[in-house]
């Protein structure tokens, strides 16, 4: 009898271990894609001389490459992209609205995420 109970407490604890790593999965892939989108925002390169200042399109296409890395399905139309110009200063801001499925034994749900970043910074060389 005692072992019975012990081997039904690891099955559930296996099972809850199971959807934990699920769900935990889709949470860390957001986490990384939002510092990507951070790495985006501040447009270094740029803002030192270094290469040329990215479009709009391109920081769109980029946040959604950056989302695929990271298995993430991510399409053109969900980013969202401000940039600002002036002479001596610029400010980027990315966000994003997706929704990611997990699958618990075979029931898929989905996780709402919105990430987001942006950043406004001088532009040291001209």
């Amino acid at each position: 009898m005692k072992k019975a109970g012990i081997i039904a407490g690891v099955v559930v604890l296996a099972l809850a271990a199971f959807c934990a790593w699920q769900i935990a999965a889709c949470y860390v892939a957001d986490s990384e894609l939002q510092s990507d989108m951070k790495d985006l925002a501040v447009q270094s390169p740029g803002r030192i001389g270094l290469g040329e200042f990215s479009t709009e399109d391109e920081l769109r296409n980029a946040v959604v490459a950056r989302a695929e890395e990271h298995g993430i399905e991510l399409m053109p139309e969900q980013v969202t992209v401000k940039r600002n110009l002036t002479p001596g200063m610029l400010e980027v801001s990315l966000a994003a609205d997706y929704e990611a499925r997990a699958n618990l034994f075979g029931v898929p749900f989905n996780i709402h995420f919105t990430p987001s970043a942006s950043h406004r910074g001088e532009i040291v060389v001209q």
